[in-house]
């Protein structure tokens, strides 16, 4: 069987990485959690004071930042400049500064840059904004997740809850449909489903039955 790409693409906290991850583990290939590179991305310029309105502070930041993936007792974890952020990168402050920063041309032409050289080998599957769209254009198989933004609103808080981050139900809620429209809207790379993508609304499904349904899309294009 051949080695393809699998783009997932989809609104916030409709469990994207959940399925991405689950879809990476099963058959055996890399996950590559696009989303994780802003937040690392928006953390550095957090803890940094820079200013993402500046330009100038931008490049500078960016020109500082190294990101990597590695596989840890079973989980992916998120590295910034040799240091594991994966707990910090979920917190609520960089949630709420995440979507304005990755609405930054700059930002987005160097994540972009790094995640498709990640892709050169396939075998990969990669969840985000815009993965079907410009970052694995050629992908073989284009998904689009969606669900309820009220489902969505409590998986989220849920997630938050297990990674022992204290966080108000409404707050989420505000956060999603402010990033829902934020990622819809920008300029650079907006949200949108792929002509060729296939949408799994999983409002009403389980983990498991959503992964099933990506592996019998992912193994058709596999033959």
């Amino acid at each position: 069987m051949k080695r393809i790409i699998v783009a997932i693409d989809g609104h916030s906290s409709c469990g994207k990485s959940t399925l991405a991850k689950a879809l990476a583990k099963t058959l055996h290939y890399a996950y590559l959690d696009t989303g994780a590179m802003y937040r690392a991305v928006t953390l550095y310029f957090l803890e940094q004071q820079l200013d993402y309105n500046d330009p100038e502070q931008v490049a500078r930041g960016l020109a500082e930042i190294e990101i990597h993936f590695e596989r840890i007792e079973g989980q992916n974890r998120t590295f910034l400049n040799g240091r594991d952020v994966e707990h910090e990168i979920r917190e609520m402050r960089v949630s709420e500064h995440v979507s304005p920063v990755s609405t930054i041309s700059a930002v987005r032409r160097a994540m972009v840059a790094q995640q498709q050289a990640m892709g050169k080998r396939r075998g990969i599957v990669a969840d985000g904004r815009d993965i079907g769209t410009v970052v694995f254009p050629d992908a073989e198989l284009k998904i689009f997740l969606t669900a309820d933004p009220d489902v969505r609103t409590s998986r989220r808080h849920l997630e938050l809850a297990a990674k022992g981050i204290d966080a108000e139900w409404n707050d989420i809620y505000k956060n999603l449909l402010e990033r829902d429209h934020i990622d819809s809207t920008r300029a650079d790379s907006p949200l949108k489903k792929a002509d060729d993508a296939v949408v799994i609304d999983n409002t009403l499904l389980s983990e498991e039955q959503q992964l099933e349904k990506a592996l019998v899309l992912a193994k058709e294009k596999m033959v």
